[in-house]
């Protein structure tokens, strides 16, 4: 199992960078061709999304990216440390802070979106988020796992 990490600033210019980086482990790891763009735009918009995160958040840790090719697969990891609410955690009970400002909920809807736009691209993604932060993991098959036996 080969794995390629990738740290960067959370700025937008490095997206482009992600993007171009995991269409070339997955070219390498086997994926198909016509699948390549599926690939790229994923990983941008995943990117995208944690450098939004990190900035509206104000953290200055860099966004994880991982490209790992397994033996079937090849699988994308797009980590961030933005902190999230996790529901059903103890607030201060009256539910103020309950509704979102506008700000807020634009950044939520456009969070949304991306997630959407990353869930039609890719057949196989998890979504997972905590306060310590978030990561989508998508994967694909490889031409290994799409040959017949």
């Amino acid at each position: 199992m080969a794995t390629v990490e990738l740290r960067f600033s959370a700025l937008p210019e490095h997206v482009r960078t992600a993007r171009l980086v995991a269409a070339a482990v997955a070219r390498r790891a086997g994926v198909d061709e016509a699948v390549l763009d599926e690939v790229r735009l994923a990983v941008g918009e995943a990117c995208s999304r944690a450098v939004g995160l990190h900035v509206s958040n104000g953290v200055s840790a860099p966004v994880r990216v991982a490209l790992t090719e397994e033996e079937k697969k090849f699988s994308i990891e797009v980590g961030d440390e933005a902190p999230r609410a996790v529901p059903g955690r103890a607030t201060d009970g009256d539910g103020a802070g309950d509704a979102l400002s506008g700000d807020e909920s634009g950044a939520e809807a456009e969070d949304e979106m991306g997630l959407a736009v990353i869930s039609g691209l890719v057949d196989d993604v998890e979504v997972t988020s905590d306060e310590a932060g978030g990561v989508i993991r998508m994967s694909w098959p490889t031409a290994d796992a799409s040959a017949p036996s």
